[in-house]
């Protein structure tokens, strides 16, 4: 995964909650890639597809990760991306993985990793809710 600068990192976090002006803004600015992650996330397989044909299976795998695949998460560490692997893990609710994130000085991925922990759990929520049915 190729590095990105602070002010896009947050950008993403932003995109990942759910701003979508901050989304656009990401895919005029040529990181598509930030901005498929965050639709994939909240379960667009438009996105997922697209991240996959793109390049880009460590978002993806990332993704998946946060879900609760485990085998996402050892394609991340078995490819390089251990850091990834800790945030998807950290995002399925893993206290454990944002501690390790946290002791290796990564904050923006413990940041990034928490507002996926977020958009998850409320997905999750809207799912075991039976008056609801998640439209994302």
């Amino acid at each position: 995964m190729k590095q990105y600068p602070p002010k896009i990192i947050v950008a993403w976090g932003e995109a990942i909650s759910g701003n979508e002006k901050i989304r656009d803004w990401l895919i005029k600015n040529n990181y598509p890639e930030l901005a498929a992650f965050s639709s994939a996330l909240n379960l667009n397989d438009d996105a997922r597809s697209w991240l996959m044909k793109n390049g880009h299976p460590e978002l993806l795998a990332l993704v998946m990760g946060a879900e609760g695949d485990e085998k996402a998460c050892n394609w991340l560490r078995s490819n390089g991306y251990s850091k990834l692997a800790l945030m998807a893990e950290g995002a399925d609710n893993n206290d454990e993985a944002i501690e390790t994130l946290l002791k290796l000085g990564l904050k923006e991925s413990v940041m990034l990793s928490m507002k996926m922990r977020g958009v998850k759990n409320a997905i999750q929520r809207d799912q075991d809710d039976w008056h609801t049915y998640s439209t994302r």
